[in-house]
């Protein structure tokens, strides 16, 4: 109880000192909303933004009631160190006092885990302009609001805090998000992969190199380094080629940002320089080396549904002389779809795979998914936690293999990646939640 109390207080007062100093400084503010893909479109749109103006953003996912107001302040969480949030709360009182060289804009994730956690956010945020990604069928967070209806809603109040001037871009992919015009006055500028979106990627590709032949003798294969496309605006097509990233879920980010950057009248050419600088994040379909000649998708921040169906639908598009392998851990907080989501996935993956490797008793689902759909048993195995599973990869990989490693935040799957990655001295740069207050948990 005490330690819920002073929670609420440390949120409150940087709230407020946040309030205040948005009103003093008074930065431009980009909020992204949705369920899927939210931390990758920012990163991307701060990249863009970057060419104008001086731009800070969320650092990792600060989201919360409490992550949107450390990032307006510049500062991160003070985890359990009662010392750092009184540093935290003076940095405030400083910037409000003295003068200090704020940011032309914010690029700021807002996120919902429970009903009114947006609303109460959007209230004194005024953002200028709106970026919703897609929300999907089954979308985490679910088991906490009365229905999908009710967290559709929740991610639309956001889009009704715009005010005349501002500027709403939705994900044409996404019909939930398409209607959320219905919450603003303004003309809408989409985006995605449909026909109907007015930022569309066309000709995507996955682009490779060749591996040369190991010592094992093994036969060479190819490595996907990235993808390309093309980005149709207004009547105009311009090339892009996006580095280190994996699949059409990743050339979303790269097309909400080209459609911030328009927005704000950036010329397309400059807009897209700016793109060959996008990494995606740590944990969101990152493309890593691993050990014998193998490549790994790192997707392992966190998952949904929608968002585990983007990533083995880019598995699918891969051309390989290796096996497709899939190591799934369970999805969270989606209630009583948790059942039907999970076997759903499994189905998904036999398709697709190889091999697959569940993690988690949820996951025991997508496995009863993928053995309904006529997978042998012994091309699946299944673990209760992510490092036994990287030892099982450890044991199988051979060059030209890839593998897709996913599941939810509490499942810890980038210690499966850790296994099995060519690199593991640099985790610290490559893996998501290598802070040590993670990595003592």
């Amino acid at each position: 109880m005490l330690k819920k109390i002073i929670r609420s207080i440390i949120v409150n007062l940087l709230e407020w000192e946040a309030r205040l100093v948005l009103k003093k400084y008074k930065p431009c503010i980009v909020a992204v909303a949705g369920n899927v893909g939210k931390t990758s479109a920012k990163d991307a749109i701060a990249v863009v933004l970057s060419e104008i103006a001086r731009v800070r953003k969320s650092e990792k996912s600060y989201n919360s009631e409490l992550g949107i107001p450390l990032t307006i302040l510049g500062r991160a969480s003070g985890w359990n160190n009662p010392w750092r949030w009184l540093g935290n709360i003076f940095e405030g009182v400083s910037l409000l006092v003295f003068p200090h060289h704020y940011p032309d804009w914010l690029v700021l994730e807002v996120g919902a885990d429970r009903p009114g956690d947006i609303r109460r956010v959007a209230r004194w945020l005024n953002p200028h302009v709106v970026v919703v990604t897609r929300i999907g069928e089954k979308p985490v967070h679910v088991e906490f609001f009365a229905n999908r209806e009710s967290l559709i809603r929740e991610k639309a109040y956001v889009v009704e805090a715009l005010g005349a001037g501002g500027r709403v871009i939705l994900n044409a992919d996404d019909q939930d998000v398409v209607g959320m015009t219905a919450y603003t006055s303004l003309k809408p500028l989409t985006y995605g992969m449909s026909k109907e979106a007015m930022v569309r990627s066309s000709n995507n590709k996955l682009t490779y190199d060749e591996l040369e032949e190991s010592d094992e003798k093994t036969v060479p294969g190819r490595r996907v380094i990235g993808v390309t496309c093309k980005v149709d605006y207004k009547g105009k097509s311009f090339p892009v080629r996006l580095a280190g990233v994996f699949g059409s879920a990743n050339i979303l980010p790269a097309l909400a940002a080209f459609a911030v950057g328009a927005s704000q009248g950036m010329n397309g050419v400059a807009i897209i320089e700016a793109l060959t600088h996008f990494l995606p994040p740590p944990g969101r379909l990152r493309l890593l080396e691993g050990i014998k000649g193998s490549t790994i998708v790192d997707d392992t921040y966190n998952a949904s549904p929608a968002a585990m169906r983007l990533a083995l639908e880019s598995l699918e598009e891969v051309e390989y002389s290796g096996k497709k392998i899939a190591v799934l851990a369970d999805m969270l907080e989606l209630g009583e779809l948790t059942v039907g989501a999970h076997e759903e996935m499994g189905a998904l993956a036999a398709r697709i795979c190889n091999i697959i490797i569940t993690v988690g008793e949820r996951a025991k689902f997508i496995a009863a998914g993928a053995k309904a759909t006529g997978m042998s048993e012994d091309s699946m195995w299944h673990f209760d936690d992510a490092r036994s599973a990287g030892r099982m990869l450890d044991s199988m990989l051979t060059t030209g293999d890839i593998v897709l490693i996913k599941g939810s935040q509490f499942m810890r799957m980038e210690r499966c990646v850790e296994e099995v990655m060519l690199h593991p001295e640099q985790k610290s740069k490559l893996l998501v939640r290598q802070d040590k207050e993670w990595l003592s948990r």
